[in-house]
């Protein structure tokens, strides 16, 4: 169908649209952060852009990470989470495992271990249920670091927890005495 180098490019453009910057393209999100397939597909054609529902389909189904989700009758596309423009996604309050995990690196360990994880730009801070997930995460920039979070802890402490659509756990804030090495 498409190329993998293609793929990635597309795939990493819809997470750039769909999270972050949908006006850029001329995209508009609704409140939920679904965008119109036929709007988005003649947006980006616009821009030069080698995309149609056909493609579309075949990256929102084979994303590893599931980044993508359509609408039930396919006429709307979104992305699962990590947006920085403002969405309410609808993911509703979950009592998560007792151990979360955040893989992360050097750099940004001291100011985690001062200040905790803070979702910065981002709606929530993202965390994995196992892992080999929270490792693969802190792989892109660099030698990963694993953080345990003590997430049931922290729901019975009052913090709220959300999944997404593609499994990553969502919080707004873990304070330090949650957060073990």
């Amino acid at each position: 169908m498409i190329s993998e180098k293609q793929n990635i490019h597309l795939s990493k453009l819809l997470s750039y649209t769909l999270r972050h910057k949908p006006e850029e393209y001329g995209i508009e999100l609704d409140e939920n952060g679904w965008a119109s397939i036929d709007e988005l597909i003649k947006k980006l054609s616009a821009h030069n852009e080698d995309i149609n529902f056909e493609i579309l389909q075949h990256i929102v189904d084979t994303n590893n990470k599931k980044r993508f989700a359509f609408n039930e009758d396919f006429t709307k596309i979104r992305a699962s989470q990590g947006h920085s423009v403002d969405v309410e996604l609808g993911y509703s309050e979950k009592q998560p495992p007792a151990i979360l995990y955040h893989g992360t690196v050097e750099k940004f360990l001291s100011s985690i271990l001062t200040a905790g994880l803070q979702k910065m730009q981002r709606h929530h801070v993202h965390l994995s249920a196992d892992r080999t997930t929270a490792i693969k995460v802190g792989e892109r920039r660099g030698k990963p670091i694993i953080l345990e979070i003590k997430a049931r802890e922290m729901f019975t402490a009052g913090y709220k927890f959300y999944i997404s659509d593609n499994g990553v756990w969502l919080t707004d804030h873990v304070p330090v005495n949650f957060i073990t090495q």
